[in-house]
């Protein structure tokens, strides 16, 4: 495993842990040449889960890609990182528990929004404003009303 911070191919696993039901196994590994540590996980290899983009062009889910996004919102907000890798946790899990191969990008952001909507609400309103493109202030204030009247 390569380090983050120095990219020397090697390290040495500190610490292994079963997480999410034994889905999952945490290592703590420390690089043999910077002696820096860091996370690793291994999962089971599944079928890939395909996400149709807006333009019909399909990829590959990528956790790393929602996880960035959602990073993004909640920049300089109080979101610890640990209840950003737990939304995208779940909503992996939605997605591949819905058994369906194929997935719009749409449906990844509604679950993304109504996971930061019970966290965060600014982090929400980025988030909103980035996915929904608003095409205007009368659309984004629109998002902001439904948002107070939810709340209230």
């Amino acid at each position: 495993m390569k380090c983050p911070y120095c990219s020397y191919p090697e390290s040495r696993v500190v610490d292994s842990r079963s997480t999410d039901g034994g889905e999952r196994i945490r290592r703590r590994r420390e690089c043999l040449k910077c002696l820096k540590r860091f996370t690793t996980y291994e999962i089971v290899e599944t079928t890939p889960l395909m996400v149709i983009k807006k333009d019909g062009s399909r990829e590959s889910f990528d956790t790393t890609k929602l996880l960035r996004g959602l990073m993004r919102a909640c920049e300089k907000r109080p979101v610890p990182m640990q209840t950003l890798e737990k939304m995208v946790e779940d909503i992996q899990n939605t997605l591949y528990n819905s058994l369906e191969r194929e997935v719009s990008s749409q449906r990844i952001g509604e679950l993304a929004m109504g996971k930061l909507k019970t966290v965060d609400e600014v982090a929400y309103v980025r988030f909103a404003s980035v996915y929904r493109q608003f095409k205007d202030i009368n659309s984004f204030m629109d998002e902001l009303k439904g948002l107070l009247e939810a709340k209230g």
